[in-house]
C-alpha cells in the first residue's frame, strides 16, 4: 500500500505542472489518423466525451483497467479502450461523464473514485469526438462487472507493463477500409492498444515518469 500511496502522491504533484499535451500524444499517432482527418473538412463540430483512467492497488502492484469493445460495424468495434463515452445533458461536467460511463460499463461505483486531474483533450476523427481523459484512483481493487452489450472483456494491466519500453512497438492492423497498415501500439501481455487510446497512454506515461 505504501508503494501505491507514494505513486498517487507523485501523480497528484505532476498534475500541478503543465501537461506534455499534443507533443506527447502525436508520438503514438497512427497513419490512419491523417487519412481520417482529411475526410472531416466539412463535418459538423465534434461532440464531447470523456474516458476514465483508473489506478488501483492489486497484488502489491499498481493497475489500470481497459475494456475491449464487442465487434460491431461502428468505427471502434473490437478495439481496446479506457471506459468512457459521450457527454449527456444530465452530466454536470465531463468528469461526471467519465464516472457515469465507467459505472455503466464496468460497474465502478463513482463514490469510490478520487479524481487526480485530467490529461489533454484529444480529437478522435473517425467518430468526430473530443475526448477528455480523466484520471482517478481507488484505494482497493474494484469489483468489476462488465456491461455485456458494451463490453466484451475487462482487461486489467499493470502500470509497470505500460511503462516498459519493450511493450511499445509498431504492429500491423487491418483498417476499416480492409487495408493492412503499420501503427504504433502498446502491447502489454500480447494486447494491441493503438489509435486514440495509445495516444492518451503516451501522455499519461510522460506525466507519471517525469
Amino acid at each position: 500500500m505504501k508503494k501505491f500511496t507514494q505513486f498517487i502522491k507523485k501523480v497528484e504533484c505532476q498534475f500541478l505542472k503543465p501537461l506534455p499535451g499534443w507533443e506527447s500524444q502525436i508520438k503514438m499517432s497512427p497513419i490512419t489518423r491523417k487519412m481520417e482527418m482529411d475526410k472531416l473538412k466539412n463535418k459538423i463540430a465534434p461532440r464531447e466525451s470523456a474516458v476514465l483512467i483508473l489506478f488501483y492497488p492489486h497484488q502489491n502492484e499498481i493497475f489500470t483497467v481497459f475494456i475491449k469493445r464487442p465487434k460491431y460495424p461502428g468505427v471502434h468495434g473490437g478495439q481496446i479502450a479506457f471506459p468512457g463515452g459521450k457527454f449527456e445533458v444530465e452530466d454536470f461536467d465531463l468528469t461526471h461523464t467519465a464516472l457515469r460511463e465507467a459505472q455503466e460499463e464496468i460497474g465502478l461505483e463513482p463514490k469510490q473514485v478520487t479524481i487526480l486531474g485530467s490529461l489533454t483533450t484529444l480529437f478522435i476523427p473517425p467518430s468526430n469526438f473530443n475526448v477528455l481523459p480523466v484520471v482517478g484512483y481507488t484505494l482497493t481493487r474494484p469489483n468489476f462487472i462488465p456491461e455485456l452489450e458494451e463490453v466484451d472483456e475487462i482487461i486489467e494491466v499493470k502500470v509497470s507493463d505500460l511503462i516498459n519500453p519493450e511493450n511499445s512497438r509498431d504492429r500491423e492492423i487491418l483498417h476499416r477500409n480492409k487495408t493492412k497498415v503499420q501503427v504504433p501500439a502498446y502491447c502489454p501481455n500480447d494486447l494491441v492498444i493503438w489509435g486514440a487510446t495509445a495516444m492518451i497512454i503516451n501522455e499519461l506515461i510522460d506525466v507519471i515518469k517525469t
